[in-house]
């Protein structure tokens, strides 16, 4: 491996003994420039010997010791504005319009798609921005040279990587360009996640399955993103979790498993647990429904090694939610292996998702009995809703509907979505879509993603790399397949809010009547605006 050590001089400075390596992209030595210097990567020009050193090596030849010129100036201080600020406070409605629909994109690097659109997707979380921003940890020297195999790796590395998509998610919530680079990000990526970084026989970067991204960014964070703490006066906690991707991403499940030969049909039924990050929408010739295949998931048959007929047999495994988190992933499990080819191969089936999910009947009947309180609220708020419409179209706008829409273009303040005793889960069953993942082509390995996420109500907008665009609820519900079309791949639902309002109501089904008002309020309830 041509490994050298280097000198670079860069104004008055000059760095003895840098690791060089020509198997990599100078990009990767600029990185650790930057390290050093706080110049920006694409503000570096090195030189050797008056020839500027550019995408890759060339001719050049390299030897220990040699010197090398580097120029470019380190970030500089914030200049004063060269107008006037604006506060919100301040603007007209036509610039607060404008300002509060300038979204930024993320350039596309190299088949980065699946990368931008992920990132797009959790951008949507506010309780996840929340946790990010809480990190403390740096995009520093000690993280970059583990990334660059300089010092050992491990929780340095994930420290470095938590950190780039932190500052990332911070710089794409600040709407100040229409668009940003993410190289930082991206080869911290490339260095704790080498099979990502794999390249084609051109020497171009390979596209790679979004979900399996999403799945390895989550888990950095489960490792980094401290849980929020639980307030509740002289109660404990339902089930202790120790991060914030497992209090606000995690699913628990009461399985049982069933042999189903008839040797065996005394084996008693052997109950479990299991816990996972999503939901998986299993999609055959049958499914229709996104529900139906979701409910294929948690009702089918496996082979295992029956401990009575101490050999392989077939199983029932039936699984039952026992806790909702307060987002839910659902997978579209469309991707399959096919020999012909050796390729990943694409389901295009048209499978309809909901704008509004309800998981109740999915849930154990313990979890059923916890979620009927907030239920029968939500009930109650509908029931009044509909009856003010029917009162308004029987004596033209009547005064309580004049009311419920005078208190819509108030700010809002909402119930908690989650139990007192369990932070982060969802306390009604009821969700609301947020955000599309899609796919566009014939595998994995191949094709596009896009990120498709609400604004407010029905106003959408497609993240289609740099590009961000306006659509509807009805072009996102166009996303179910059946064609070449971008194609929805994986589903992020978040909880259904209820405003709160100052009246009592009895629970969906059997119970004790509850008052919205008693609820108290956490941390994660928001304002309107924070909740879209």
């Amino acid at each position: 491996m041509p490994n050298y050590k280097v000198n670079v001089k860069w104004g008055k400075e000059k760095y003895a003994g840098l690791e060089l390596s020509t198997d990599q992209s100078p990009d990767i030595f600029k990185l650790q420039l930057f390290s050093l210097t706080n110049v920006l990567p694409e503000r570096q020009k090195v030189m050797l010997k008056g020839v500027t050193i550019k995408e890759d090596w060339g001719k050049l030849k390299l030897k220990d010791g040699m010197n090398l010129l580097m120029m470019g100036s380190a970030e500089e201080l914030p200049q004063a504005p060269a107008e006037k600020t604006v506060f919100v406070e301040d603007m007209s409605e036509d610039q607060l319009m404008s300002a509060m629909d300038l979204v930024t994109g993320l350039d596309n690097l190299g088949n980065t798609c699946y990368m931008n659109a992920t990132v797009q997707l959790l951008k949507t979380v506010p309780e996840m921005d929340h946790a990010l921003q809480s990190f403390s940890g740096n995009v520093n020297r000690a993280g970059l040279m583990a990334s660059l195999g300089m010092t050992s790796a491990g929780a340095e590395m994930d420290d470095t990587v938590t950190a780039s998509f932190r500052d990332l998610v911070r710089d794409l919530k600040s709407n100040e360009q229409s668009s940003i680079k993410p190289f930082m990000f991206l080869q911290l990526l490339y260095m704790r996640f080498p099979h990502f970084a794999e390249k084609n026989d051109h020497g171009q970067p390979m596209q790679q399955d979004a979900n399996e991204f999403l799945t390895e960014l989550l888990r950095i964070c489960q490792l980094k993103l401290k849980a929020v703490p639980m307030d509740v006066s002289g109660g404990r906690p339902f089930e202790p979790r120790d991060n914030f991707v497992d209090q606000y991403f995690g699913i628990d499940y009461d399985i049982k498993l069933k042999c189903l030969d008839e040797e065996a049909k005394d084996e008693p039924e052997k109950d479990s647990k299991e816990t996972s990050l999503q939901l998986n929408c299993f999609i055959s010739q049958e499914v229709k429904y996104m529900l139906t295949g979701i409910k294929c998931r948690l009702q089918e048959e496996i082979t295992k090694n029956s401990p009575t007929l101490n050999r392989d047999a077939k199983y029932s495994k039936t699984s039952k939610i026992k806790r909702l988190p307060a987002y839910l992933c659902v997978q579209m499990v469309r991707f399959y292996y096919k020999e012909k080819g050796q390729v990943n191969a694409k389901i295009l089936k048209d499978v309809k998702f909901p704008m509004s999910f309800d998981a109740y009947e999915l849930c154990a009947p313990e979890l059923q009995e916890r979620l009927r309180v907030a239920r029968g609220k939500f009930e109650a708020d509908e029931e009044e809703r509909a009856e003010a419409q029917l009162a308004g179209k029987q004596s033209g706008e009547s005064k309580k509907m004049q009311e419920l829409k005078k208190k819509e273009e108030e700010p809002k303040e909402y119930e908690r979505f989650d139990f007192p005793d369990d932070v982060g889960s969802n306390n009604s069953g009821h969700y609301e879509l947020q955000g599309v993942l899609t796919h566009q082509g014939r595998s994995s390995s191949s094709g596009h993603y896009v990120a498709w996420i609400r604004k407010k109500g029905d106003d959408w907008l497609k993240c289609d790399d740099d590009i961000v665009s306006p659509v509807t609820s009805e072009d996102v519900l166009k996303l179910s397949g059946g064609g070449d079309w971008h194609i929805a791949y994986v589903l992020l639902y978040g909880p259904r809010r209820l405003e709160k309002r100052d009246r009592s109501v009895k629970p969906a089904a059997g119970g004790e009547t509850a008052s919205i008002s008693e609820a108290t309020p956490m941390d994660t309830t928001s304002t309107e605006n924070s909740a879209a």
